[in-house]
């Protein structure tokens, strides 16, 4: 009765149904796993943006890679900025999608050490190889709160080509690349500043990281999974088609399907 399945286009169709399966339950744990580590991501910004600010030399330090654990700590940096040593970070968007400058002006430390501020967004100029019209930052000493962020790389960034590029404009944010652009020691990382807020038309400070939106990974695996569960279903459906054609169409070849004549009317 089920003969039909050992055909090779069941055989196809049953291997390939076989396949599909365990491919989309991956699929749905890789979704569901991408939700886990959104959810644990915001309650990691959420936790951190918090907590209170505590100086950055105790979370950072020369040569220091910033751990996941401490990116968006509230820190605090007491110095001087060095405005001789400014530079633009290029293709940065502001809150509202516009394509600018990011403005990292080093802060001189009481111990003599530097730690790399990001001011925040500033319009590119006209010409893309000019410095842009950056305000100034204040003068005389200083106390910037702000958000602590780990150094930038080419590889999380997919940036490769560094050269060339017009003077006083980098493509990242790397405390290594900047101490060797100014010549003293770098705490490790950067912060983002936050306060206090720039007066007048300064830049545009940096708008905090979304920490509320867990985007529809989890209507993802949900969706895949569903998929998984329609597989065999689909294919008991077609089995049941397929051997109930069969029948129909064997009734026909042995004329059991032919309807009986009418009976002749009488004369």
């Amino acid at each position: 009765m089920y003969r039909f399945l050992l055909s090779r286009q069941w055989v196809i169709l049953t291997l390939v149904a076989l396949v599909l399966m365990p491919t989309m339950i991956e699929l749905g744990f890789w979704q569901f796993h991408r939700h886990e580590r959104r959810v644990a991501q915001n309650s990691l910004i959420a936790d951190n943006l918090r907590a209170e600010p505590v100086p950055v030399e105790e979370l950072t330090s020369v040569g220091h890679t910033v751990p996941r654990a401490d990116y968006w700590r509230r820190v605090t940096a007491t110095g001087t900025f060095d405005t001789a040593h400014e530079v633009v970070v290029r293709r940065r968007t502001s809150a509202d999608d516009r394509v600018g400058m990011h403005v990292l002006t080093p802060l001189v430390l009481r111990d003599g050490r530097t730690v790399v501020v990001n001011r925040g967004w500033v319009p590119a100029a006209a010409d893309q190889k000019a410095f842009p019209d950056v305000p100034p930052a204040p003068k005389g000493e200083v106390t910037v709160t702000g958000r602590l962020k780990a150094d930038e790389t080419t590889g999380a960034s997919g940036i490769k080509d560094l050269r060339g590029l017009p003077d006083r404009q980098v493509m990242l944010i790397n405390s290594g690349q900047q101490a060797e652009l100014i010549g003293r020691e770098v705490l490790g990382g950067y912060v983002e500043q936050t306060a206090p807020a720039p007066a007048g038309a300064g830049p545009e400070q940096i708008a905090e990281p979304d920490h509320d939106s867990i985007g529809a990974h989890m209507a993802y695996a949900v969706q895949w999974w569903l998929f998984t569960a329609g597989v065999p279903v689909g294919w008991v459906i077609l089995v049941r088609r397929e051997k109930r054609d069969r029948e129909a169409a064997a009734r026909t070849d042995d004329g059991s399907g032919t309807p009986e004549p009418a009976p002749a009317a009488a004369v």
